[in-house]
């Protein structure tokens, strides 16, 4: 197995090396797959064995010539990543990959490889092109040039166009069965409860698990959890526990482990009335999540949000406060 790799991004990097060494990988690949379940590692590897001036017997990267010591610098001459970047004024990073970079792409394979090999170009995240982009890099990809790669990564590859789609191969990471899963966060050091707890609320996504095993997520959905119910049973108020989701920026996160949680529970429940609660309160904590992405009081929104979920439950002990 490659060194790094999971089982199922060697499944999907075997894929990519029998088309590339078969002569059927053709210039331009749109790889796609859930977030962090390993597409970008899977295209650098790939994008050194293509730049390797010289291979080993089966193909892979020597790791010591010119391309390969390069490789990891990040100044490799025949190797461009285009990427969400600064703004003009330097103040903030863009939320779209703009038209200029595009067009960039395009003069840039046209230009002869400095080190005598291939070219590869690596576009992550791709569905971050706004329309202009990707009408500019659709003309790049209507006109391939011999030796040159335009690597397309996407964890959303339906909000690119269909054009552009329609003119790469794709190449996708799913996620692994149950078993393969656990056993490889089993590998990463991690306990047996713990990483059945993350991977649950991954809903089986091994990176997804391992990164909030490892960036406290789990903690988070659990203070989600009690702070639910501490609402539910009238013990806490809406108001004071939005202020608090909202104030350290980990409130979209709050407001998926919300979400994921009505949604575990309506699945527990056979009372048809409490389900269509629950789905309708799970509709509306994923619209507040994208309302974050506007200049909305996030407290404000949270707190309308917690208030329905008060809605419906079981009347507060004595002495209970609520919002």
């Amino acid at each position: 197995m490659t060194a790094g790799f999971s089982p199922w991004q060697q499944t999907a990097y075997e894929r990519a090396v029998s088309s590339l060494d078969d002569g059927r990988l053709g210039h331009a690949l749109l790889v796609c797959g859930p977030p962090r379940i390993g597409k970008r590692a899977l295209v650098d590897h790939l994008a050194r064995r293509v730049l390797c001036l010289t291979p080993a017997a089966d193909g892979e990267p020597c790791g010591r010539c010119r391309s390969c010591t390069l490789f990891p610098t990040g100044a490799h001459p025949d190797l461009r990543i285009v990427t969400l970047e600064m703004n003009k004024e330097g103040t903030r990073l863009r939320s779209e990959i703009v038209i200029e970079q595009a067009r960039d792409v395009g003069a840039w394979l046209a230009l002869t490889s400095q080190l005598g090999g291939a070219q590869v170009v690596i576009v992550d995240p791709a569905d971050a092109m706004n329309s202009a982009a990707a009408n500019a890099l659709l003309k790049t990809l209507e006109e391939p040039l011999p030796n040159r790669y335009l690597w397309l990564v996407s964890a959303q590859p339906n909000r690119l166009p269909a054009t552009i789609r329609s003119r790469c191969q794709r190449l996708e990471l799913t996620v692994p069965g149950q078993a393969v899963a656990l056993q490889w966060l089993l590998d990463q050091g991690k306990p047996r409860a713990d990483a059945e707890a993350a991977l649950a609320a991954a809903q089986g996504d091994p990176g997804q698990a391992l990164h909030w095993l490892e960036s406290g997520g789990m903690t988070v959905r659990r203070q989600v959890d009690t702070d639910l119910r501490a609402i539910a049973d009238g013990a806490s108020g809406a108001t004071e526990i939005a202020q608090r989701w909202a104030a350290d920026g980990e409130a979209a996160l709050r407001l998926r482990f919300a979400a994921d949680l009505a949604r575990e529970r309506a699945a527990r429940l056979t009372d048809p009335t409490e389900t269509r609660r629950l789905a309708r309160w799970f509709d509306q904590a994923n619209r507040v999540r994208d309302m974050l992405r506007t200049t909305i009081r996030a407290d404000l929104a949270i707190a309308g949000l917690l208030l329905e979920w008060r809605t419906g439950q079981p009347e507060p002990r004595t002495g209970a406060r609520r919002a």
